[in-house]
């Protein structure tokens, strides 16, 4: 099970670098030197993060991203959401397809416990407990 996809850890990575110096602008560039992402996989993070109201942009010399919400409202819940949408696992672990016993099936009902603790303790952890 793969709990943080790529983007979501890449973003967690530059949100904590950010909040190091959470009034700062930090450039695309900063992060691509600091944390070696590629180029154009960090400005696409950055974007979304952005669009989302993590983040605010600004063009031009001296522009970059800063912080529209403040890192201890940044939840890794939030950004597990944003970049992966629903952290449910819907299918059977035994099957590829959608178990017709998915209602009944006894494991379904433990994993299902266990998925809304994983989602607590994501909801538990801001960017800046993490900086």
């Amino acid at each position: 099970m793969k709990l943080i996809n790529r983007d979501t850890d890449y973003a967690v990575r530059a949100l904590v670098y950010m909040a190091r110096s959470p009034q700062q602008v930090c450039s695309a560039k900063a992060l691509v030197d600091e944390l070696r992402m590629p180029r154009a996989f960090s400005r696409r993070l950055l974007q979304v993060l952005s669009r989302e109201g993590i983040l605010k942009s600004s063009k031009g010399k001296g522009g970059g991203f800063r912080f529209r919400k403040l890192p201890a409202k940044i939840k890794l819940k939030d950004l597990v959401e944003i970049f992966q949408r629903d952290f449910k696992e819907t299918r059977c672990i035994f099957k590829k397809k959608i178990c017709p016993d998915i209602r009944t099936c006894p494991l379904r009902h433990k994993i299902q416990g266990i998925e809304k603790k994983v989602v607590d303790e994501l909801a538990a952890v801001s960017i800046a407990d993490l900086s």
